[in-house]
């Protein structure tokens, strides 16, 4: 069994009800920000959440991800919490049993449509305080960046300037706040018979519910006919907006994923290539914005939704 750093069986010890309880805590795998451990205590297990250096420069706000998950667990979308420590931003839920969705099983339309159910849950619930503008997290992330002395890709300066078309299209008829994920892998999503639990608020934040979308779909390398049925299961009628829209904000989603990239060369200890991990998401982006319909779609996504 592998052996549990101290920090995190100090930790432990802080939860509520634990400090005498005898805990059997293991790693779970997965997870380029954070550690994640399970906890059983009794015929109970749990989720323990510790967070990685510094994780506020993502834009990562503990107390936010807290609301959120608390947010979607009355949802009924996301898993219960079971305790927060805010003074050291840990967060602990009840495991969910479920089980991890392939890629592929995203193409399945039972599949994505209790994805789709639980994400419009999620994009239904209650404000909270915390927003997510991808425009300016991008920006955000360019200056800690350069602050910390990491060189900034070349190719920043053309995502940008793709960027800020987009976000002009995007303006002239702006879509109401919603709560949103914004980070939609399938490691994320755990299929428990005909539900999906949505996991990991970290990044939640009120914004575009088209960037969770384009997330989603970019995320997981859905062909063209599946995103036209991620677009049917959320909308029902699709319109070539909603098509425009959710091509525009694939594009946001890697442009956001390659500055997080960037700045996590100056931040994380966790032994993960950032390098390759930004250059990885440029390239999809930029070659997505050299489409030949990309003036199209920005002329499409000015219309109301």
């Amino acid at each position: 069994m592998t052996e549990v750093p101290a920090d995190v069986r100090e930790l432990a010890g802080a939860v509520p009800g634990w400090a005498e309880a005898d805990l059997r805590i293991e790693p779970l795998e997965g997870g380029i920000t954070n550690r994640n451990y399970l906890v059983a205590s009794g015929d109970e297990r749990f989720v323990l959440r510790v967070p990685g250096a510094e994780t506020s420069l993502l834009g990562i706000d503990r107390e936010a991800e807290h609301e959120a998950a608390r947010r979607a667990e009355a949802a009924g979308a996301g898993p219960p919490v079971f305790a927060y420590l805010a003074d050291r931003g840990c967060l602990v839920t009840r495991f969910v049993a479920g089980a991890h969705i392939p890629v592929a099983d995203l193409e399945r339309e039972p599949i994505l449509a209790a994805v789709v159910g639980s994400l419009r849950a999620i994009h239904a619930c209650p404000a909270i305080g915390a927003t997510f503008p991808v425009f300016r997290i991008v920006e955000k992330y360019r200056r800690l960046a350069s602050d910390r002395g990491v060189a900034i890709p070349d190719a920043y300066e053309e995502a940008h300037a793709r960027a800020t078309e987009i976000e002009a299209a995007l303006d002239a008829a702006p879509m109401p706040l919603a709560l949103c994920h914004d980070d939609l892998l399938n490691a994320n999503f755990l299929l428990d018979g005909d539900h999906v639990w949505i996991v990991d608020y970290e990044y939640a934040g009120m914004g575009d519910p088209f960037f969770d979308l384009g997330n989603l779909a970019v995320n997981n390398g859905m062909p063209a006919a599946a995103q036209e049925m991620l677009l049917s299961l959320y909308f029902g009628n699709v319109r070539d907006v909603h098509r425009a829209r959710l091509a525009l904000m694939r594009i946001m989603s890697d442009f956001r994923e390659a500055m997080w990239g960037v700045i996590q060369q100056a931040l994380s200890s966790l032994d993960v290539d950032y390098v390759e991990y930004a250059d990885r998401h440029f390239a999809r982006l930029l070659g997505n914005a050299a489409d030949p319909a990309f003036d199209a779609w920005l002329d499409a996504a000015r219309a109301p939704v």
